[in-house]
């Protein structure tokens, strides 16, 4: 495993990130645990790590890239890996919206995960290089799997995200005061007796900015799964000569779809905030699970990889 730069650099990004993870919580705890979401000096440290594990990703995918001659997202070695390294690009994107130790703590641990799964528990045969079969050379490869991958890694993140809604809260309700696009503080209006009418800015709470947050990470996610389900069927009709088959790995997609379409329906129609629309983004955090790994692994249908029932 060693003598395979590829492993090597995945095994490399591991390191980090379980370096990571406990120091992301120390950072937390010295911050002053969820009552607050100032940086303190170890959450650079876990930054370092984190961007350090997503160019280890990355230059991994790049020589596995070159070292196949195809785009390195064919196997499920390959693709969790890309999507590890798509959910440390997200947190970072997250993080430099909101720097505080509580993101890297709820989120980090997916990418963990991934890297862990893809390099200690899939068998050699799914973690070597192969040659694509026919269905796969085709330009709509980066395209479509590129996209649903980058979406589950926002959606991973953003459920992620309202699991710390969860935690935060513990039976409280939020009162979302901040709009879908900003966070930091909202202005109240505020008129004197005999006076002209004047702004305050109202400091907006932990809770608030982590829904916020998700809110905007699961739209993102959400809109790029939209355009990743509609390029899979013109690729399936060229492939095969059918929009849309009902395959188990079709049909999951589209009840992951339907359940984020439900929970950006409850914000933006009946006005849900806070711990209502976190159980939705939880439960998409299940059926993101089934979809990618479940139906993947069982070996069953024109998207998996094979693995629980091969002979």
């Amino acid at each position: 495993m060693l003598k395979d730069p590829v492993l090597l650099l995945g095994l490399l990004a591991f390191a980090s990130l379980l370096l990571a993870l406990p120091l992301s919580f120390w950072s937390l705890s010295a911050s002053g645990g969820a009552s607050s979401g100032k940086p303190v000096p170890v959450a650079q440290l876990v930054r370092l790590l984190v961007v350090a594990a997503n160019l280890l990703l990355t230059s991994q995918l790049l020589w596995r890239w070159l070292d196949s001659g195809h785009f390195p997202i064919s196997n499920l070695y390959e693709s969790l890996c890309f999507l590890a390294w798509g959910c440390t690009l997200t947190q970072l994107l997250v993080e430099r919206s909101w720097p505080s130790p509580l993101v890297p703590a709820a989120t980090t641990p997916m990418a963990l995960v991934c890297v862990a799964f893809a390099s200690f528990v899939l068998p050699d045969s799914l973690q070597n290089s192969a040659p694509l079969v026919p269905a796969l050379r085709s330009s709509w490869l980066v395209m479509h799997v590129s996209v649903i991958m980058m979406s589950y890694a926002a959606l991973l993140v953003g459920s992620l995200l309202s699991l710390a809604v969860l935690w935060t809260q513990r039976g409280d309700a939020v009162e979302l005061r901040s709009s879908s696009i900003g966070t930091g503080a909202y202005q109240r209006s505020q008129r004197a007796a005999e006076g002209p009418l004047q702004l305050q800015s109202v400091p907006i709470g932990l809770s608030e900015r982590l829904d916020n947050l998700s809110y905007r990470t699961i739209t993102v996610g959400f809109l790029m799964l939209t355009i990743g389900i509609i390029s899979g069927a013109v690729w399936a009709n060229e492939a095969w000569g059918s929009w849309w088959s009902w395959d188990p790995k079709e049909t999951w997609a589209l009840i992951c779809w339907l359940v984020y379409a439900a929970y950006l329906h409850t914000r933006l129609t009946r006005g849900w905030q806070g711990r209502r629309p976190a159980w939705l983004a939880v439960g998409g955090l299940v059926v993101i699970s089934v979809c990618y790994i479940g139906v993947n692994l069982l070996g069953i249908g024109l998207h998996s990889y094979g693995w629980f029932f091969d002979s």
